[in-house]
């Protein structure tokens, strides 16, 4: 089907369209602020600048469109017009979303994805993630030290729920989302 908008109608369209700040992302951020915790926006020293960052708990939070990054829900189709360059843009995306959480992990964050689709559900499950880290940090047998590998009270459900389920839902071929228990050093 051809596109409808002229050329420049669609330029200044997609020229709309922000990478910071959207509407899911502030709900996020919004939620997380409430709740207590402090987090840095986009940080340039992380691989992937995540949406959020929170370095007292090495967790990095992401808040994914699902067309953008390929969730594999109602919301992901790809265009039909130019779709060469679509197909490379959206799987360009997918890939260097995995590079980007395979190498924040191998720093020892935690990295947590919130879906548009699931915006709520997703946000009470980093909410809740969050709140079992900063229990065990005030815990006395804390074993949290800020030591990668040592998280090991967040449940594995957490990631079988159907927004937060694997990257691109329907590709294997991905690492999961993120690891819910890493092991004892």
């Amino acid at each position: 089907m051809a596109d409808t908008l002229s050329p420049e109608e669609r330029s200044r369209l997609m020229a709309r369209i922000r990478s910071r700040d959207t509407k899911p992302e502030m709900y996020v951020r919004k939620a997380v602020w409430r709740a207590g915790f402090r987090y840095r926006l986009h940080s340039r020293t992380l691989p992937g600048k995540p949406d959020l960052a929170l370095a007292q708990y090495k967790v990095a939070v992401f808040v994914h469109g699902c067309f953008w990054h390929q969730h594999g829900c109602t919301k992901t189709s790809r265009p039909s017009s130019n779709r060469e360059f679509w197909d490379r843009k959206l799987d360009g995306n997918v890939v260097r979303d995995a590079r980007n959480r395979a190498a924040l992990q191998a720093l020892g964050w935690t990295v947590l994805i919130v879906w548009e689709c699931g915006l709520e559900e997703g946000t009470a499950d980093v909410l809740g993630v969050l709140k079992r880290l900063r229990a065990m940090r005030s815990m006395k047998n804390d074993r949290s030290d800020g030591c990668p590998g040592t998280i090991t009270v967040i449940p594995c459900a957490i990631s079988t729920h159907a927004p937060l389920g694997p990257v691109a839902g329907h590709r294997p071929d991905l690492p999961a989302r993120f690891d819910c228990v890493k092991p004892m050093p």
